[in-house]
């Protein structure tokens, strides 16, 4: 039996409203646009931003802490010990793609690994590595329900082999663009570690408020004993100096 025209409307409407909500957010915008905006929320800003940083690692029965202010501008960041006592004044420049570190008692900077581990599962390019968009290739692998979160699930592919980590497999949330969790992957292509993310906190960003990153808890892919908390807080937007973040004033 043929629809009547006010049955076709209906039925039109149905088809459009059903569209709407069963296409996933974002949708329209690419991996590299989706890391981009997730990278906001890590820090990743044209604007210069400052938090404290409490790390925590539990290895083999053992506890260690440590506390960091870090500083971040564009690919530039900085992150200076304030604790303990063993490691206080200790600084860690990053430069593009480039790390040097610091101590009291050495006559120059010296150049260091991001790979290398920090503390417990944590390397020392998780300090401050905030620019994924810059430093990787994403690639959208699809959609995926991590704790009740529609997200998109992407690969990322170093564009160099001197980056933290070769591989990443990220989830990004598909209602806000927050990155969810990470699965670190071997030159192999083997999950070593995987993170997870909240997003307690919040700045304020051009008059608009934006989530950030309150925790990242890096877990070992094998032992799910050995991890590394790192806690997020007194974040604000600061207007920073380059000279900051420059290799030769660090030793002054």
């Amino acid at each position: 039996m043929p629809l009547r025209g006010q049955d076709f409307k209906a039925l039109v409407l149905s088809f459009i409203f059903a569209l709407c909500f069963c296409q996933p957010l974002n949708a329209h915008q690419s991996p590299s646009e989706m890391l981009q905006i997730s990278d906001r929320s890590r820090g990743g800003l044209s604007q210069g931003v400052v938090w404290k940083l409490n790390l925590i690692s539990k290895d083999a029965g053992t506890e260690n802490q440590f506390e960091y202010e870090v500083k971040v501008k564009n690919s530039q960041a900085i992150a200076k010990c304030l604790a303990p006592a063993r490691s206080k004044n200790e600084v860690y420049l990053f430069l593009d793609r480039n790390l040097w570190m610091y101590r009291p008692g050495l006559r120059k900077a010296l150049s260091l690994s991001t790979r290398q581990k920090l503390s417990g599962q944590a390397a020392n390019g998780d300090i401050a590595n905030t620019n994924y968009a810059r430093d990787y290739s994403a690639t959208l692998l699809g959609e995926e329900v991590i704790d009740k979160k529609r997200t998109f699930k992407l690969k990322l592919k170093a564009k160099s082999d001197d980056l933290t980590y070769d591989q990443i497999i990220y989830w990004i949330s598909q209602d806000k663009l927050l990155a969810v969790k990470a699965d670190f992957l071997s030159v192999d292509g083997q999950v070593f570690k995987s993170a997870v993310f909240n997003y307690e906190n919040s700045i304020q960003v051009e008059g608009k408020s934006l989530p950030f990153v309150s925790r990242m808890l890096i877990t070992d892919a094998k032992n799910p004993k050995l991890v590394s908390e790192l806690n997020y807080s007194q974040i604000k937007i600061e207007n920073l100096s380059d000279s900051e973040f420059n290799v030769n004033n660090l030793s002054k």
